[in-house]
């Protein structure tokens, strides 16, 4: 598995973007999908997710209603579309997959195996 989120930018407030975060390694095996992110000086937070098998999603209060997750059906790209940002959404944004082999507990950071590099988002006022 080889992550790479990418479609990050400076963007203004109300805006919108679209982050898609491809695998160019073996198809995924993992159990959920899932982006974090992280603002300068603070810890990684989560964002979203979604399971490659009920497809089911899951979100942060901070984003409800305004970030929607989303996958293809081969299951090799995923996407957060953000809409209605806000200056505290700038962080840089991550996407990642647990190993398979044991479901993870989403908003855990350390349950992920897989991390890809992540795309810097900027929302100014």
């Amino acid at each position: 598995v080889q992550l790479q989120a990418s479609g990050g930018g400076l963007v203004q407030a109300g805006g919108f973007l679209r982050l898609p975060c491809t695998n160019s390694g073996r198809p995924f095996g993992s159990y959920v999908l899932s982006w974090f992110r992280q603002a300068p000086g603070k810890e990684r937070e989560y964002v979203a997710s979604i399971d490659s098998i009920s497809s089911r999603t899951s979100y942060a209060d901070a984003v409800k209603g305004r970030f929607t997750i989303s996958k293809d059906g081969a299951w090799r790209a995923v996407w957060l579309q953000m809409n209605s940002l806000k200056p505290e959404d700038t962080a840089v944004y991550y996407c990642a997959v647990d190993n398979g082999m044991t479901r993870p507990n989403i908003f855990r950071p350390q349950d992920y195996a897989h991390w890809g590099r992540g795309t810097l988002v900027t929302v100014s006022s």
